[in-house]
């Protein structure tokens, strides 16, 4: 009989062993120190987490290796665990995939669709599937994120999924409803690209898809008309989305200015300042699935005549009577605005609701159709000139200079080029954007839902009716290009990604109906990339360069090209999104716009024009720092905070080093976020904005030092390049929030 002192010693080389194999790590010291410091009476639990904690404390520069050995030791107790609460055998590492879908199913854990729809001869077929060596792929930080957020569990929290069935789940979930001639196929593909982290999901299909909660959008945007009804309304919608899990985008240029007048009777408003306090007390007290308060960006003109306090909302100085400081801001900039700044020329600010009195029209629903020339600037200059309207002059330079210091305090407002956005709206035929979303990617047609009559039907029923507004509905998904170039697998991933998410569409349940109206009209999606910085080292291209800024230019248009060419493809199938005629997809003046006129692009285009688009917007590149880290890979098309570093969150803390570093990569990751030029960024992104139909987010990154002219000149080259938005200005002074729905 072997005493019990023995068995740890046994224990602890026969999780090492698995942990290490094919690892090159030098294992004599670990051992020393686990066999020095584990106690004989210690649980395997304990003595797992005492494992983990030793190799992580291993991890820098010159071993980064060790994350993958505290990624399977952690993997070996959730193997572990799921054996027992599912009462298989451990050594298979993966129980039958049927059992656990039928347990879930009967917990309410799982949705009925899947169960329902699928046999279990094919079940059993991709449980057979399903490949546990690619839990290898994750690092430590990965395998924890996925583990701890996301695999479904039974109501006592107790571990059942594995992250191989996650990853099977989603791709069974999202083409539950393909036709079964070829459904099986797809879920094959989904489950290779999902497994294989050449993709991520947004985190809400991450979180929900196969799941009875949650819906799988990641932000909406909503457009506020100027009553009380329309306010309140809007307000009732945000917290319905905020209580479901999703981030919102809030435009509310059209609300009067304070001091305006209400039913004639001037001096009455109380301007927008009020307004957005409520929508702060909305984030605060509806959180999110009961883990996070909610996320709202609201938006405002730089015309608007509360702009001024709007700008200061979430300074901490000041009366905190007209701060909010849980939302996020967004200023609305029209070109002429950012030509007087350069001029150093005036700048009116009115009121919206005494321009449509006035002058008959709403100001902000014109745009410049060219740069330097356009319908906006006729209109604002015949405000300017007609002297019975109220204005506050001032100079365009001090407006700038209150975005700039919030900016540097808070790291908002995000700016958006309103009038690049609507010359490139591949649906402008439908109507305007007005503002983007949460993280400054989304950029499509909105309008407000209107309210028309409420009337009594039969006894005891009110029946309210709306005529619905365009109210943007964000659908993200990410390629990593740190592996997904390499493998050269992009037309293959493209293919089923756009199919991916084109069902999220369809499967998606969402709480409010004209969201799930302007879901079907559209069928908008997002694809985006993450591990720009990742790709570069491993390409050995430096940041800052013209080759760089080539190789993104190249790369995107390739991506444009396969995203474009599948939504072709998937319309061929499935038909057109409805709003596709008069589209510019459908006159072919996108291709054109893009100067798209190799022989490659020009077959498309007439593809285009005769079999339509399934999609109406395609391509949105988000922050995606969430999934980067499950993909062990860089977030977005950021650099790197720092070659070595350790990831905290509420929950943890984690050494993580640069994916993939060796002496080869070292040289271009030290280039990091705070070091490189951020006018090579700028560079880059203009390049790679052409590409993509909605927008990107993308941060500055700044000293706290930073002169005013500099922080001035990058806003400047950035509209002057085609930027459409900027995200955060990400200071070394200030501490930003960062927003979990649009990681993808």
């Amino acid at each position: 009989m072997v005493t019990e002192t023995k068995q740890v010693p046994s224990t602890i080389e026969e999780i090492v062993q698995v942990a290490t194999k094919g690892i090159s790590v030098e294992i004599d010291q670990f051992m020393e120190k686990a066999l020095r410091t584990i106690k004989p009476e210690m649980e395997i639990e304990k003595i797992s987490d005492r494992l983990i904690k030793i190799a992580l404390e291993n991890i820098d520069e010159a071993n980064p290796e060790w994350t993958y050995v505290a990624a399977r030791i952690y993997l070996q107790e959730l193997y572990r665990k799921a054996g027992e609460n599912r009462k298989y055998d451990r050594e298979a590492r993966y129980g039958s995939l049927y059992e656990l879908i039928q347990v879930l199913t009967d917990e309410g854990a799982y949705a009925p669709n899947i169960i329902s729809k699928y046999t279990k001869a094919e079940i059993d077929h991709f449980g057979n599937m399903i490949d546990p060596n690619r839990d290898f792929l994750f690092n430590y930080l990965g395998i924890y994120t996925v583990a701890t957020r996301y695999l479904a569990t039974d109501h006592d929290k107790n571990i059942y999924e594995l992250p191989q069935e996650r990853w099977m789940v989603i791709a069974m979930y999202l083409m539950q409803d393909e036709d079964p001639s070829h459904r099986t196929k797809l879920v094959e593909e989904a489950y290779w690209a999902l497994s294989n982290l050449y993709m991520t999901v947004a985190t809400p299909t991450l979180t929900n898809a196969g799941k009875t909660h949650g819906q799988l959008s990641s932000c909406f945007i909503d457009t506020v008309d100027d009553s009380l009804q329309s306010i309140y309304d809007s307000n009732t919608d945000i917290a319905k989305l905020s209580k479901n899990g999703g981030g919102i985008g809030v435009y509310m240029g059209k609300i009067r200015a304070r001091g305006s007048s209400i039913k004639g009777f001037k001096g009455m408003s109380s301007g927008v300042v009020p307004w957005i306090k409520q929508l702060n007390n909305t984030a605060v007290s509806v959180d999110q699935l009961g883990t996070r308060k909610g996320a709202i960006a609201i938006y405002l003109d730089v015309w608007h005549q509360d702009i001024e306090s709007f700008l200061d909302l979430k300074l901490n100085n000041g009366d905190d009577r007209m701060r909010a400081h849980d939302i996020f801001t967004g200023v609305c900039l029209p070109d002429y605005f950012m030509e007087q700044v350069e001029q150093r020329g005036e700048w009116h600010l009115f009121d919206p609701h005494e321009v449509r009195q006035v002058m008959g029209y709403s100001l902000e629903d014109f745009y410049d159709e060219e740069k330097g020339n356009g319908t906006w600037r006729e209109k604002y200059l015949e405000c300017v000139a007609n002297e019975s309207l109220s204005r506050k002059t001032v100079n365009a330079i001090d407006i700038m200079k209150r975005v700039m210091v919030s900016q540097l305090e808070t790291g908002t407002p995000f700016m958006f080029y309103r009038d690049e956005v609507n010359r490139q709206n591949a649906n402008n035929h439908q109507g305007m954007i007005y503002c983007s979303n949460l993280c400054t990617e989304i950029t499509q047609n909105q309008s407000p839902t209107q309210f028309v009559e409420e009337y009594l039907e039969k006894e005891n029923t009110i029946v309210k009716k709306y005529q619905p507004g365009d109210y943007v509905v964000c659908n993200l998904s990410s390629i990593n290009l740190g592996k997904a170039v390499p493998d050269n697998v992009l037309e293959r991933l493209i293919k089923i990604q756009v199919r991916m998410l084109d069902n999220v569409i369809d499967i998606n349940t969402l709480p409010i109906m004209q969201a799930e109206i302007t879901n079907k009209k559209y069928r908008a999606i997002g694809l985006g990339t993450f591990g720009w910085h990742h790709l570069l080292a491993k390409e050995d291209i430096a940041w800052e360069s013209d080759q760089a800024v080539s190789y993104a230019d190249e790369l995107y248009e390739k991506i444009a090209y396969l995203t474009i060419k599948n939504s072709m493809e998937l319309s061929k199938e499935k038909g057109s999104y409805p709003a596709f005629e008069g589209s510019t997809w459908s006159t072919g003046a996108y291709f054109n716009q893009k100067g798209y006129v190799t022989d490659e692009w020009t077959a498309l285009q007439e593809e285009v024009g005769e079999h339509g688009m399934r999609n109406g917007y395609l391509m949105a590149v988000a922050p995606n720092s969430t999934t980067a880290m499950i993909a062990g890979s860089t977030a977005s098309i950021d650099p790197i905070f720092n070659v070595f570093y350790s990831e905290e969150k509420k929950d943890f803390k984690i050494p993580v080093t640069a994916p993939e570093l060796d002496h080869n990569t070292y040289n271009i990751y030290r280039r990091s976020a705070y070091i490189v030029d951020q006018r090579w960024s700028v560079k880059q992104n203009a390049v790679r904005q052409k590409h993509i139909d909605q927008s990107i987010s993308f941060n500055f990154y700044v000293p706290n030092t930073i002169r005013a002219s500099i922080l001035l000149d990058l806003h400047l080259q950035a509209w002057r390049e085609g930027l459409k938005t900027t995200y955060y200005v990400r200071s070394t002074s200030n501490d930003v929030e960062e927003c979990e729905w649009c990681q993808s």
